[in-house]
Order: structure tokens, then sequence, then C-alpha cells
């Protein structure tokens, strides 16, 4: 079963969401950074969208997405694909409401993701190599067994989900200049963009993007969608093409967005360390990206600036051996 079909969701769907995932989405902690902030020059808050049970922003797309699809009528069983995080908030928010969810990933997803999937009741098919591969398989399945298809980002209800992190930062930080948001593919972006833009029309939202993780990037630029080269990233939630059939992100993403960067391996290591040396924080590789792009000098934040940090899902092993191969973080 497909979802609904919807026009392009706007600031007022976004606003609308709010009420109906806050059962179990509260409003995440917004942390001033002193020392981004001696990088800047400017103040810099991070919200910390990993506070909840899955460790990631993506339970806010899910859980309005399934919320909206039960007030509609009877929901029985979900599908998604997904690189991780999209998947286990789906299996998350299913498990809350009592039915089943299958979720497609393709062999690039860790094996700490695929854990936490199972750990929420997820029924797991591990299909292709690309995000794309996974979609495919889901989508016939989906149509077989008349499940709810949820997608990871191209979907109004997904996008409006996602978007009351804008609400939440605004709520608190309303003239804030500058909001820099990971990107993928586009759904926390443009969502995030109308609820900034709606109550700041002056600020800018940033998208930021791993090189090796560069469809979105790629898409803007072409005007349409493309595929770009993937390889094996640290920002592995970034991972994935934005579909052929696009119908929202890449429009909303190219009216709405400022700008768009795109941040080097190296450097996202050098932020995952920034975070756990400056705020002992231990995030992954897609949620430093923002901080990235502020240490590398290729955002140049403005008079207040707020850098969303989207998930904490890693491998802590590798996060650790990482720091402490950095003579900086050395004694």
């Amino acid at each position: 079963m497909t979802p609904p079909e919807h026009a392009a969701p706007t600031a007022q769907d976004v606003w609308r969401a709010r009420p109906r995932i806050r059962p179990w989405v509260p409003a995440p902690p917004l942390v001033p950074s002193p020392p981004l902030a001696c990088v800047t020059g400017g103040a810099v808050a991070l919200q910390l969208e990993f506070v909840n049970p899955v460790g990631s922003f993506k339970i806010r797309g899910a859980a309005h997405a399934l919320a909206a699809q039960q007030a509609r009528g009877v929901l029985s069983g979900v599908a998604t694909f997904s690189t991780g995080n999209h998947g286990t908030a789906v299996a998350y928010m299913a498990q809350r409401l009592g039915v089943s969810a299958r979720v497609f990933v393709p062999t690039t997803v860790p094996a700490v993701k695929i854990a936490q999937l199972e750990q929420w009741g997820a029924m797991v098919t591990i299909s292709g190599v690309t995000q794309d591969d996974a979609a495919r398989q889901c989508q016939e399945v989906a149509r077989s067994e008349g499940l709810l298809l949820v997608p990871p980002f191209d979907d109004a209800d997904v996008i409006a989900g996602q978007g009351t992190a804008g609400w939440d930062l605004m709520a608190r930080w309303p003239d804030v200049d500058t909001v820099l948001v990971p990107m993928s593919g586009g759904g926390l972006l443009s969502g995030v963009a109308l609820a900034v833009k709606a109550v700041n029309p002056r600020a800018r939202v940033i998208g930021v993007g791993a090189r090796h993780a560069g469809s979105m990037a790629a898409s803007v630029r072409a005007g349409r969608p493309v595929d770009a080269p993937e390889s094996s990233t640290w920002a592995d939630s970034l991972l994935g093409g934005l579909g052929g059939d696009n119908r929202f992100t890449l429009g909303l993403v190219r009216r709405w967005v400022d700008e768009i960067v795109e941040v080097s391996e190296e450097e996202i290591v050098e932020a995952l360390c920034y975070l756990m040396e400056h705020h002992r924080l231990m995030v992954e590789g897609a949620a430093a990206v923002g901080v990235a792009a502020l240490l590398t000098g290729r955002v140049a934040g403005g008079a207040s600036t707020a850098v969303l940090l989207t998930g904490n899902v890693v491998d802590a092993n590798r996060v650790m051996q990482a720091w402490q191969a950095r003579p900086a973080a050395l004694p």
C-alpha cells in the first residue's frame, strides 16, 4: 500500500505535525558551544536530536507518518527502506502502535544499525548494495502484502514530521541567523527550511553533505534527480539517492535552502573528535558534518548559528580508535 497522495508540504503542515508527534518526541536539548563560538566569532548552539529512544531525528518523521495514517484509517503493518536510522524509527513506532514492520536495507548498513533494527522488532531484509536497490524490493513487497510504505524522506507526512526539528529550534531561538542541517535525501533539510523561513525569512539554512554521499548536491546542481558515485563513508546515514521520481524534497531544497556545502572524510573525523574533546558527545559521522563545515570555514557562522546533531547510532569502538589516533586528543 503506497502512501496517500499529497501536495508538497508547507510550513503549516510542519506546524500541525508538532502536537501529533509530541507524545513520542519531546523537544530536544539546545546547548551552547563556547568552543565553536570561539571559532566562528558568534554564538553557536547544538540541537541534540539524538536524545530520544532511537538515537536520531528520524523518529520525528516516522512518528508523524504512522500517527497520521492511523488517524486516517486502519494501520495494520508497515514497510520501509533505509540506511539504518529511518528503519529503526519506523520499527520503534510500529512497536509502540502494535503493528508489524519490515525494513529493507543495503549491504552498506553497519552491523550496529541492523542490530538496533532487530532490537525494535523489525523483520530485516538485506537487499542490494544501495538504498535504491533496497527501495525496489521494499516497494514490491509492500504492494504484494498490502503494507503501508513509509519512505525515508520523499513523503509529505515524513517531511512535515522531520521539519518539527526546525519549529523546536525557532521556538527557543527565533532570531538565529544561520542553521546547519545534515543533508541526504532532503527530508530533514527541506522540512527544517520550511519552519525556519516561516519564522525568520532572513535566516540562512545551509545543507551540509558528505563528499562520498553527494546525490543531493549533484541533483541541485543539475536541477533534476541524478545518481552520484557513493563510497564507504563515516557519514553512512547520508548515503542513498533521491529516486528518479522524486516528488518533493529536491524542489523544496532548491526553493528554500540558501546554500549547500560538502565535507571530506578527514573533516568528518576531525569534527567527531572535536565533539568528543570539547563536549564529551559521541555522535555518528552524519551528525558531525555541520560542525565540520564550521571548523573548516566552509560555512562562516553568523552572529548566531545553530547546528543540528542528528544521531548517535555509531560503533563506539571505531570512534574511540579515531579519537585516540588523533595527536590533538593525546595528553
